[in-house]
């Protein structure tokens, strides 16, 4: 009797089912954990997290679904987007203290904040109070110089399967307050800032399209969406009323990765789902070109380092990279040849824990880090050799990552799956040798 007891008792506790390559939920211990290889070394120092039985001095109960992190371009604070607790929250990075709580709840007592209707984005169903929501941040970027900070929300909250547009908004990071809110298209996740700081992209994941807004002023209120392409086709978003629908798998292309050219001639946008391969803009021309393939599929997060430029293949856990001037030519070669796909080749692979997702790179180029989310580790790649140098345990199951600008501080987003595991963020020191 005491033996069936112990064993319904464990089975009860087990309430996460780990999928394959995927471990239990796992909590590392901070001061404990740590990674030495060649050159570099990585030590679990802190966390933020409200999760059940956690530690609590670090508990913080905004950390609620975290899904990006965003460190600032002077590395003096780091923003947190908590997707289910519909919040971004800003720390400073030298202490750790919590600076403030962006909170994205709207009525009508904001409508000073909207920008003008651009046309791109229409409703299907107008609804009397559209722009009193909630939304569910998930990606970020910086812009100004790091004076403004660009958020993207999921969906609005009212939008269950997301056939609407949604909406993203700005904030000041000087006082931390949101100053402008823009429409976007259904399910916007990956938003991305020209090198130039002209023009800020918008990657709708819910209906394969891009927004692009021409923010060359200084002034918030003179900032506009200029085009709006659609990448091949635009999904039909006429799912039945009362219908839930998977809006993480039905959404076509699935356009995940946004990543400009240094000299502003394209905007490449990686296709997470459907025909896979990397969608190409046109930025001169202001048009759609096509898609690249010859890369794995399932794409993920695009980044460039040191004239490389690397993408992470999320299922399969790799990591792939083409010289940049091999990928700007095959870009020119796309445009030249009026074909809609073409192909490439070249890549070279690393293979890395299973469920890469976003990736960064050290400052000087010479080492990846890779949110593997499926196993739940960090892992760290020799950018050069493509090689896998080790991986580190993070808490369940990480997904954003960023790295302070002298590259002494790697932080991580462990959201969650299925309900368990997750809201956490992870604060790793790294050593040079």
């Amino acid at each position: 009797m005491i033996r069936w007891l112990l064993i319904g008792l464990l089975a009860a506790s087990l309430s996460h089912v780990p999928e394959k390559d995927e471990p239990a939920v796992v909590h590392p211990r901070e001061g404990v954990t740590r990674l030495r290889t060649e050159g570099i070394s990585l030590t679990f120092i802190a966390r933020k997290h409200c999760y059940k039985g956690g530690p609590a001095e670090s508990r913080d109960a905004d950390v609620l679904s975290p899904k990006s992190v965003k460190v600032s371009p002077d590395g003096s604070k780091y923003y947190v987007n908590s997707l289910e607790g519909m919040r971004t929250v800003a720390y400073n990075a030298a202490s750790g203290g919590k600076l403030g709580v962006i909170r994205h709840r709207f009525d009508e007592t904001h409508a000073a904040l909207w920008a003008p209707r651009s046309g791109f984005f229409p409703f299907k169903r107008e609804r009397p109070r559209a722009d009193s929501f909630s939304g569910k941040p998930v990606e970020s970027c910086f812009s100004h110089g790091g004076a403004y900070l660009w958020v993207p929300y999921y969906r609005r909250d009212y939008d269950q399967n997301a056939v609407e547009p949604s909406a993203l908004a700005v904030i000041d990071t000087q006082a931390d307050t949101i100053v402008r809110l823009f429409e976007t298209g259904p399910l916007p996740k990956m938003i991305a800032c020209s090198p130039d700081g002209g023009t800020v992209a918008v990657t709708h994941w819910g209906d394969n399209t891009v927004g692009l807004m021409d923010i060359s002023s200084a002034c918030p209120e003179d900032w506009r969406y200029r085009s709006c392409h659609i990448i091949d086709y635009q999904l039909p978003l006429n799912f039945p009323e009362g219908t839930k629908v998977n809006r993480d798998v039905n959404s076509g292309y699935c356009l995940r990765g946004t990543l400009f050219s240094p000299d502003g001639k394209f905007l490449f946008v990686s296709c997470m789902g459907g025909g896979g391969g990397i969608a190409v803009i046109d930025l001169e021309q202001d048009s759609y070109l096509g898609r690249l393939t010859g890369m794995m599929p399932n794409i993920r997060h695009l980044m460039l380092s040191a004239d490389r430029v690397y993408l992470t293949i999320n299922g399969k856990g790799y990591v792939q990279c083409l010289p940049l001037s091999a990928l700007e030519e095959a870009a020119e070669e796309l445009r030249a040849s009026g074909k809609k796909v073409l192909a490439t080749s070249g890549w070279t692979s690393c293979k890395v824990p299973a469920g890469a997702r976003t990736l960064v790179a050290s400052p000087d180029g010479k080492y990846l880090f890779v949110a593997c989310n499926f196993a739940s580790k960090i892992a760290v790649v020799d950018a050069q050799a493509m090689r896998l140098l080790g991986a580190l345990d993070a808490d369940s199951f990480p997904v954003g990552l960023d790295i302070s600008p002298d590259g002494r501080r790697l932080y991580s987003t462990s959201q969650g799956r299925g309900g368990d595991g997750g809201n956490a963020v992870d604060i790793f020191r790294i050593d040079y040798r």
